[in-house]
């Protein structure tokens, strides 16, 4: 069966189009744009986002598509340039934004087309059937921050700031009244005068290389001396954000990846998710957060549909991975989560993290498979992929301000083995033995109801012995899908315990039922009963999902 739309469990594809569509071979470090080349929001056609929905993407998040600070001259279209002592590599972070309003001119096929051509991406992406996803960054702007794309009625961020004041209400800004800007490093001649809190919480005028300096902290009302909040009436950098959100969203965007979010006060996410969900019924806001203490709050009183699972299942998966830590501690991490476990957003790779097949991570993308099936199966919260991740991707260039730290360099201009290759050489149709892997699994996220919409039940507790393969049931209608991870590399056959809880709970009479594996595509007869084994045998770095119909009865 396949869900109608409303239906589907979410399946993310982030990619970074300065990289993604780029088929230069050859890049050289810290290489310019001329060297190095960019890819182009035109150049992700109708047929490459039709490629990325047939692997059972539902949404695309498009990272690094809001201008930022950068390296690269664009003053001839009117761009005002930006100081390279304060800039993150040759093409710049995607998240040091310096226009809130404006789109990434590298991106652009013809820079004063720029927005026409992101406009056009996104009526793209909607005509193959898929979600646009932005990024929003609201806790640190670039330090040049100056927008030219803003709209007239609209004051730019820190324009009506009272800069002699370390903190007031209505400043956008955190400033650092008598001191002069002065990182321990060289900044190569750049001042800033006073100088301001920079965006990871550092109140000095002296950032470390370690620190975001290449950006600045928003301020939304809490005074850093004493903790103090400020929230009435409302501060101005909360209309302006709001604004911004607004912005976007009526351009067609689906949905917010809000960048740190918990380190935006809760109650301004409460105050603009609200009012932007009352014109904007079907927009989903989704928090980068680290703190498990946190996750409710941002939930049910921020109002954000999805959080980031990592410090839960992401770390736990890594750990059995890399260190061959006990699956047994995956039930821990649901159990974290439990009672919000669909607001949780599953992934195994993302900008911040190593690549999975990196040979500082596990080394081999195969190796994955397992945590794959358990990362994207195991709710019916959404799971998000990483553009190459589908393909093995192993990160082992150094790009230049990114060494050869097993990630894909968010700072330079490059292009990426795997993508290069599938993008210019197959054509996006010749198969591939990793991506195959993906596409089926994804592929279920949107074809079975038991995952899109059913119960979970953890089946660990009554196999204790089991430390490198990891068994739960997913149930909806009458349809139950048992799902065995073996994170081992050799084939095993398991007799796996059914509690007779399982059947009560789930009211399953004891028959024989046909079942059918939906990675293998075999068939096989089973008698399921209360308190008796089921014997199934799992591939080496592997996964079977077994699935029956229980309410058909033999």
């Amino acid at each position: 069966m396949i869900l109608n739309k409303t239906a589907a469990k979410p399946v993310i594809y982030q990619l970074m189009p300065r990289w993604f569509t780029n088929i230069t071979d050859g890049c050289v470090a810290n290489g310019t744009i001329e060297e190095n080349g960019c890819g182009k929001l035109n150049d992700i056609t109708a047929r490459v986002l039709k490629s990325i929905k047939s692997l059972g993407a539902t949404h695309v998040w498009y990272t690094g598509v809001i201008r930022h600070a950068t390296k690269t001259d664009f003053s001839a279209f009117g761009i005002p340039r930006n100081h390279p002592g304060i800039v993150k590599g040759e093409a710049g972070s995607p998240y040091a934004i310096c226009d809130y309003y404006d789109i990434d001119p590298a991106l652009a096929t013809d820079v004063n087309c720029r927005m026409d051509e992101f406009q056009a991406l996104v009526a793209r992406t909607h005509q193959v059937g898929m979600k646009v996803i932005l990024d929003f960054v609201p806790n640190h702007v670039a330090r040049e921050y100056k927008s030219i794309c803003k709209p007239a009625n609209v004051a730019d961020l820190g324009e009506n700031d009272d800069q002699t004041k370390a903190f007031a209400r209505n400043n956008n800004f955190y400033y650092l009244p008598g001191n002069d800007f002065a990182p321990r490093f060289d900044c190569r001649g750049y001042a800033e005068t006073p100088a301001r809190a920079t965006g990871n919480d550092c109140f000095s005028p002296s950032p470390a290389i370690g620190d975001w300096y290449e950006t600045v902290k928003i301020n939304y009302g809490v005074d850093p001396a004493d903790g103090g909040t400020h929230f009435r009436p409302v501060p101005d950098t909360w209309n302006k954000m709001f604004h911004i959100l607004r912005f976007w969203a009526a351009k067609g965007v689906d949905g917010f990846r809000c960048d740190m979010a918990h380190m935006v006060p809760v109650e301004f996410w409460h105050w603009a998710i609200r009012q932007i969900k009352q014109d904007f019924p079907k927009v989903v806001f989704i928090a980068e957060i680290y703190d498990t203490n946190l996750y409710r709050s941002y939930i049910d009183t921020g109002g954000f549909d999805y959080l980031y699972d990592k410090v839960t299942l992401y770390d736990s998966l890594i750990k059995i991975l890399k260190h061959n830590e006990s699956t047994q501690t995956i039930t821990s991490c649901w159990q974290t989560v439990d009672d919000i476990r669909g607001h949780m957003l599953n992934f195994l790779e993302n900008h911040d993290e190593q690549r999975i097949a990196s040979p500082q991570l596990v080394g081999d993308p195969f190796a994955a498979v397992p945590a794959l099936v358990v990362s994207a199966l195991i709710s019916t919260c959404p799971f998000m992929v990483y553009a190459g991740q589908e393909l093995g991707e192993r990160a082992t260039d150094s790009e230049g301000f990114s060494g050869n730290d097993g990630r894909t360099s968010i700072f330079d201009y490059w292009s990426v083995p795997t993508l290069r290759e599938w993008n210019q050489k197959t054509r996006l149709s010749t198969p591939h033995p990793v991506r195959d892997h993906y596409r089926k699994v994804l592929n279920i996220c949107n074809s079975e109801a038991a995952v899109a919409r059913g119960q979970m039940f953890d089946l660990m507790y009554v196999n204790t012995g089991l430390h490198r393969q990891y068994a739960f049931v997913r149930y909806y209608e009458g349809e139950l899908l048992v799902i065995v991870a073996n994170f081992a590399p050799d084939e095993v056959t398991l007799d796996l315990n059914l509690p007779g809880h399982l059947f009560d709970y789930l009211r399953i009479k004891p028959a024989v039922y046909q079942g059918e594996e939906l990675l293998h595509k075999k068939r096989h007869r089973f008698r399921l009963e209360p308190d008796t084994s089921l014997s199934v045998g799992i591939p080496g770095h592997d996964a079977i999902i077994w699935k029956f119909h229980v309410d058909d009865a033999d």
